[in-house]
């Protein structure tokens, strides 16, 4: 077993990245496709049972603003996923079908199309040029992975406590999180000069810089009024975080552009902050209303947090291995604008050349592609690869606590769903 750990911000323990060196049972043996209105097994939450699992396999290593944050991570973790660690969700040897977001988000259709419904009133009718520009990004083909996951937490937990529908700070707390995001897209494309996301005009393309700064600006403040009305101060702290640690990914990337020093630690910590501490917080909040007991909230808040780093990392890969049709933007963007990624990382420990073809801010011409070619070459998105499949292994157990319904299953999916873009 090894572990890694991060820095803290503000007191909190924002990271554990563990290898854990156990094989979990069955669990990770039987991902398929499901018929969800045929999954109505329950389960209880075995709290003390959980928590010796979580000790014996070594799951979380939570540090402390108290304890002491050594210098270096593990080496053996930096490098990649040690030998000794089981090729766990390896989707290539089992025959399954594969998961769509149609099946996975079936079982919360209904919620999310109260929610669509919802988005534009929230936003807010007053402006229409802000109307239109929050229209444009609302419209181009999202997943809603955020807040159906807020669904998907808040119907999973709540049978824990006997709740037999949601409640409307469930119901806000999705729409809240996607306005959230969303807003971060926005000020995300303005920063990175993107002209195309998911295969359309940015905001700022459409309309200027000035009105896609001011329409990110506006939704983080409605979202805010609106979080403000829950009156839940555990989760206004909790949301609030987030928006805090935007800024502090967009300034940890800035200042780390062409930089062939990055470790794999400090990628990891910016990933938390532009991506998994949003998700996380979402599946907190969710756990939050449903009134499950600190613990269970808790794991909640680790499965998101090791969702969306899995998330990122294979968004990463993709970015090497698909096209621009595909992606709906140049392949190679992150690369050729300096944000050095896990691929990268992992092939600059084996080629020193792309040290040098890097350094120089591929100054000559064809020097983009060669640098692409020697990640693939030098092993960069098979280490990738493992890396984004060890944090879906410890999401997948981060659900343990949970009873076996359908929406734990959906859950589960969702992680099966991510590797899957890379399999």
């Amino acid at each position: 077993m090894m572990s890694m750990t991060c820095h803290t911000l503000d007191g909190r323990a924002v990271m554990d990245f563990v290898a854990c060196g156990c094989s979990s049972n069955a669990l990770l043996d039987r991902y398929s496709v499901r018929n969800y209105s045929k999954a109505n097994s329950k389960g209880s939450c075995r709290g003390y049972g959980a928590r010796l699992n979580r000790i014996r396999c070594g799951v979380s290593s939570m540090t402390t603003a108290e304890t002491p944050v050594p210098k270096k991570a593990d080496n053996a973790l930096l490098n990649g996923v040690p030998e000794g660690l089981p090729q766990v969700l390896n989707l290539k040897k089992q025959s399954r079908k594969p998961v769509s977001l149609t099946n996975l988000f079936e079982i919360v259709a209904d919620d999310l199309l109260t929610l669509n419904q919802n988005l534009q009133s929230i936003v807010g009718a007053e402006n229409p040029v802000l109307m239109s520009a929050a229209e444009q990004i609302f419209g181009a083909g999202g997943k809603r992975m955020r807040p159906a996951l807020v669904f998907l937490v808040s119907r999973a937990t709540a049978e824990l406590v006997g709740l037999k529908e949601l409640t409307k700070e469930h119901r806000r707390l999705a729409e809240i999180i996607e306005m959230i995001h969303t807003a971060s897209l926005i000020h995300d494309d303005v920063l990175d000069e993107s002209d195309m996301r998911r295969g359309k005009e940015t905001v700022h393309q459409m309309f200027g810089t000035r009105v896609a700064v001011l329409a990110g600006d506006f939704m983080f403040a409605q979202s805010s009024w609106y979080l403000a009305n829950l009156e839940n101060i555990q989760v206004i702290k909790l949301i609030s975080q987030v928006i805090k640690d935007f800024a502090s990914g967009e300034i940890k990337q800035a200042s780390s552009l062409f930089d062939c020093d990055v470790e794999l630690e400090e990628y990891l910590l910016k990933s938390y902050y532009k991506t998994a501490s949003l998700i996380a917080a979402s599946t907190k909040g969710a756990a939050i209303f449903s009134g499950v007991d600190n613990y269970v909230m808790e794991k909640m808040y680790d499965y998101g947090k090791n969702l969306g780093l899995s998330f990122q990392v294979v968004d990463d890969i993709l970015d090497f291995t698909q096209s621009a049709e595909q992606l709906g933007k140049p392949a190679g963007t992150d690369l050729a604008k300096g944000n050095l990624t896990a691929p990268v990382i992992f092939a600059l420990k084996k080629e020193p050349k792309l040290r040098d073809i890097i350094e120089s801010e591929f100054s000559e011409t064809g020097s983009l592609d060669e640098a692409i070619s020697l990640v693939k070459a030098c092993g960069g998105i098979e280490q990738a690869q493992e890396l984004a499949k060890e944090k879906a292994h410890l999401a997948i157990q981060n659900l343990e606590c949970l009873p076996k319904t359908a929406f734990r299953l959906a859950l589960e999916d969702m992680v099966m769903f991510n590797l899957q873009r890379i399999d």
